[in-house]
């Protein structure tokens, strides 16, 4: 399985906010950030407290994809 924040970062534009808001909000190191840009695995406790900046739930910020494989059976 792999992940991906792409929703995350459409919510950042809806809501007119850059990368570097989020970081800075989250209080999370460029390290991290780096790794949602390359749609890595981050802890946990970094996307809770993305959601409770951006107000809103962790479905809104990422999702959960099955490798292909999986679906195959």
């Amino acid at each position: 399985m792999s992940v991906s924040y792409n929703k995350l970062w459409k919510l950042l534009i809806d809501k007119g906010m850059k990368k570097k808001d989020l970081r800075d909000g989250v209080e999370m190191s460029s390290n991290t950030l780096a790794k949602l840009g390359r749609n890595e695995y981050v802890a946990l406790d970094v996307l809770v407290r993305t959601c409770d900046y951006l107000h809103c739930d962790i479905g809104d910020i990422m999702e959960v994809i099955p490798d292909e494989k999986e679906n195959q059976g």
